[in-house]
């Protein structure tokens, strides 16, 4: 019994580098790649680091990358406090509100979890056109925020739902008033949650691709998901500077990710020690 333990978590052992190394080679070759320049990247080997060279991300600050830069920051910043404002604010009344509307609210949300955004882009196209903010970030934010609503709420009522009820009542005795709940009891005690939403909204409006595609035209209105089109050429494509530009456009998740992990770790974990 004792052996068979022993080779269980050597194999668990060999599966875990091996799935260490295939998560860590694609960034070792995006890196590695990034530091050569045009001209070695079809004659040298993909994994061999050369002489580094920092043409590629020279091209990359050349070519408005402040500006898709600036523009996915805006975008992000304002869809992840939209997002937030509105989730934390309806989670809370359907969690405290035992009415007949709260609950169909409830269940309204979670039916905009099954619909696809690709489903319904053409509808969110002709509305954006309709009201006249076609090709303007505020097109990127406001179906951003639309489209992250909904799993966003679903995780917040089912943390919030966990809340002792006698915290609510001890506070209710004490005359507090529905906004004084939510914010002195509601908000510190959701917060692990909030942030991991907020990091995981925050991924997918730094990702998306789909809305700057349709709903931009101008070359200033650009994400940096959109950006990399422009290291692509009629015959060819400058894959050094589209790899500078991908390792740089990394930084500010990983910058997030690094200042929020307790609370991402305690988000995920949360529901483990209820």
């Amino acid at each position: 019994m004792l052996s068979f333990i022993r080779k269980h978590n050597v194999l668990g052992a060999l599966g875990g580098w091996i799935w260490l190394l295939i998560t860590i080679v694609p960034i070792y070759y995006i890196v590695i790649t990034s530091l050569k320049p045009q001209s070695e990247f079809y004659t040298t080997n993909p994994l061999i680091p050369s002489m580094p060279s920092f043409e590629a991300y020279g091209r990359v600050l050349e070519n408005d990358f402040a500006m898709y830069l600036f523009n996915s920051l805006f975008v992000v910043a304002l869809t992840v406090f939209g997002v937030l404002f509105v989730s934390t604010l309806a989670s809370y009344v359907i969690v405290r509100s035992h009415s007949r509307i709260a609950r169909l609210c409830n269940k309204f949300f979670l039916l905009g979890i099954a619909i696809p955004i690709q489903a319904i882009i053409i509808p969110v196209y002709l509305i954006i056109v309709e009201i006249g903010l076609y090709d303007t970030l505020w097109a990127l934010i406001l179906p951003g925020i639309a489209s992250a609503i909904p799993i966003t709420i679903m995780i917040l009522v089912n943390f919030m739902r966990d809340v002792p009820n006698e915290l609510y009542e001890s506070m209710i005795v004490d005359g507090a008033s529905d906004w004084k709940i939510f914010r002195k009891l509601v908000l510190p005690l959701s917060m692990p949650a909030i942030t991991t939403v907020g990091i995981y909204d925050a991924l997918n409006a730094w990702n998306n691709f789909l809305f700057p595609l349709i709903l931009t035209q101008s070359g200033d209105k650009r994400t940096l998901p959109m950006s990399l089109w422009t290291y692509q050429g009629e015959f060819q494509a400058d894959i050094p500077a589209v790899l500078a530009a991908v390792t740089l456009s990394a930084v500010p998740i990983l910058a997030m990710y690094i200042f929020g992990r307790r609370q991402l770790v305690a988000g995920l974990t949360a529901g483990f020690g209820k």
